[in-house]
Formats: structure tokens, C-alpha cells, sequence
């Protein structure tokens, strides 16, 4: 239920921007920008949420959501929208807005969804702690025990 409330956070904020920016500079119709949107939303769920968020953390995820963001909507741009104008810069446009938002839906999930999965992950890089201690020989051990009894 958790992965559907983020999914349709996504979603939303995806076609804002999509069906604004696509929508106001092309005769594009509603269909493909939902499409588009829909698309988009999904990628960017499934590699920038679920693989890169959970290893990597909130900034290294936001900052691959920009060329993610851009890629796809370039690529499903040009093969569903038909036009003069150079879609490249509408989607870097449509990418910016995307990616501005998606550092608070990373933390709409940290806080909900990876806390409920009862599953730990490997720690982060700024988790991981040495442990010192003096080697011992285990005859030296025993020797020792001897001599106190």
C-alpha cells in the first residue's frame, strides 16, 4: 500500500510538470503526455527510488533523478510527440522541475516506507565503524587460567 500512496506522489508531481510544459509548448494530445507521464513515473520509481535511494541515500539519488528524468523524457518525447521545435530543452525544463521535487518525496519515503520493512540494508559508507582490539594466542588464554586457579 505504501509503494502505491509514493507511485501516485510521483505521479502527480510528473504531471505537473509534463502535462504544463509539454502541454503548453506543443499540440500534443492528453494521451500521450499521460503516457509520457506514466512512463516516466516508473522508471524514475523503479531505478532512482527502490535501487538508487536505498544504497546510495536522498543527494546521490536526487542528483541521478536529473539525467533519468531527462533521458526518458526526451526519449518517449520525441517517439510520442510530434514537432518542429527541439524537445531537448523542454525536457531539461520538465527534468529541473522533476527533480526539484523529488529530494521530499526520497523523504516522504525514508521516513515511511524503509522504516516499515522490517529488512535492514547494507549501511551507508557514514555507518561503518572499525573495531580494534589486542590479538591473543589462545594458549595464552589457557596458560593464564591455569596459573590463576
Amino acid at each position: 500500500m505504501d509503494h502505491l500512496k509514493v507511485l501516485g506522489i510521483k505521479f502527480i508531481t510528473i504531471s505537473i510538470s509534463v502535462f504544463s510544459i509539454f502541454g503548453i509548448f506543443f499540440n500534443a494530445t492528453l494521451i500521450n503526455l499521460f503516457w509520457i507521464s506514466l512512463f516516466v513515473t516508473g522508471i524514475s520509481y523503479l531505478i532512482g527510488d527502490l535501487f538508487m535511494l536505498r544504497r546510495f541515500g536522498n543527494i546521490a539519488a536526487s542528483i541521478a533523478d536529473f539525467p533519468l528524468a531527462f533521458l526518458s523524457l526526451w526519449v518517449l518525447g520525441t517517439l510520442l510527440i510530434e514537432s518542429s521545435i527541439p524537445i531537448v530543452m523542454l525536457s531539461l525544463m520538465a527534468a529541473f522541475f522533476i527533480t526539484f521535487c523529488e529530494p521530499f518525496i526520497h523523504t516522504y519515503i525514508i521516513e515511511n516506507q524503509l522504516s516499515d520493512d522490517g529488512r535492514t540494508d547494507s549501511p551507508k559508507m557514514s555507518q561503518l565503524q572499525t573495531e580494534f582490539a589486542e590479538e591473543t594466542d589462545g594458549q595464552t588464554i589457557t596458560n593464564k587460567e591455569k596459573h590463576d586457579s
